[in-house]
């Protein structure tokens, strides 16, 4: 199996449990010899009501310097594509999910609701990937 047969995305957002997926995803990837894409989205808030007609690049630019922070901060010893992407993170990840054999998630990002076991993003992942799905508890995860 090459790299080219078995893609593994995994979404980051730079909160621990994202930290913790990518750290189990590049686990994955080394073991199966997949190629990881590491994935942050970004969107305007419905509460502007329209996005601006031109894109501020330096918006991109500083959620991508936050992506390859992240990465970093896994300190994992596999190769890592990083992309930001432009949507919802729930929407993003089940449509990079159509052209990935995994995804990988956190069970929480930085919501509000720290006490639920499975946050929005990822239960919306669970339930409409076009792929398997790992939701990743930092408890799972042995350093």
């Amino acid at each position: 199996m090459t790299a080219r047969d078995h893609r593994i995305v995994v979404g980051v957002d730079g909160s621990e449990g994202s930290i913790e997926a990518l750290r189990w995803a590049a686990g994955y990837a080394k073991a199966v010899g997949g190629s990881l894409q590491a994935v942050r989205t970004w969107h305007y808030p419905w509460a502007m009501q329209t996005a601006p007609q031109k894109i501020d690049e330096s918006v991109e630019e500083q959620i991508q310097k936050e992506l390859d922070a992240s990465v970093a901060k896994a300190g994992v010893d596999v190769e890592v594509e990083a992309r930001v992407v432009e949507g919802h993170a729930s929407l993003a990840l089940v449509k990079e999910s159509a052209r990935a054999d995994l995804l990988v998630v956190g069970n929480r990002g930085h919501g509000a609701f720290h006490e639920l076991m499975l946050g929005s993003v990822s239960l919306h992942c669970v339930t409409n990937a076009h792929c398997p799905v790992v939701v990743v508890r930092p408890s799972t995860v042995g350093h």
